[in-house]
């Protein structure tokens, strides 16, 4: 599952078993990108912090499907597989389109999303692209053409902390070996009014 020690659910206990308690998913499902902060609790609370809030929060303007878009993407391009497979399955869970998810799919893994997505939506991925891969030549004009396709600076800061969050989960991973064993992919938090709701569904 990972490079590291991990702390199963059933041999949890304090405040670690307290947090698995709240994020668990069906059949009590820990998610490993989760779990392989068990020696650290702390981190975990943190991570889900940032993850609920930046993704999954009622006051996000994008819709659910355009912002795992977002997270599948840099995944994709972080050659972060695990992520990648999570993220997608949520954003066509999102989308209940699955021809449109597909095409998504296709599209990504072929560097032509520009041929598929409005060129406003494209806009927000070539930002992604540049913050993840090249975030040091990002400079004001950048996102000015943001602004000219008409996001404001509100919602190009929410872009900006889900493509940000996506580089850290990305990270977490990549550099201790989590992987996907026994877990159902694209699981997340579904009440978005509660910040303090972490149980995936």
């Amino acid at each position: 599952m990972s490079w590291i020690k991990v702390i199963p659910l059933e041999e949890a206990t304090g405040k670690l078993r307290s947090i698995y308690n709240k994020i668990k998913g069906p059949n009590d499902q820990i998610d490993n990108v989760l779990s392989i902060h068990s020696l650290r609790p702390h981190t975990l609370v943190g991570h889900m912090s940032l993850y609920k809030n930046t993704l999954h929060h009622t006051n996000n303007t994008f819709p659910n499907w355009f912002l795992e878009l977002l997270g599948t993407y840099t995944s994709y391009i972080n050659k972060c597989d695990y992520c990648y497979r999570h993220h997608y399955a949520g954003m066509k869970r999102f989308l209940q389109d699955d021809v449109k998810a597909d095409t998504l799919k296709l599209h990504i893994e072929h560097d032509s999303l520009q041929d598929f997505l409005p060129a406003k939506e494209f806009a927000l991925i070539k930002y992604t692209k540049q913050l993840t891969l090249e975030a040091h030549r990002l400079i004001n004009s950048d996102i000015e053409k943001l602004k000219a396709h008409g996001y404001d600076d509100g919602e190009i800061l929410e872009v900006n902390q889900v493509v940000a969050y996506f580089n850290y989960a990305n990270r977490t991973v990549l550099g201790l070996g989590v992987n996907t064993d026994n877990e159902v992919l694209g699981l997340s938090p579904k009440n978005k009014t509660d910040e303090n709701s972490w149980d995936h569904q």
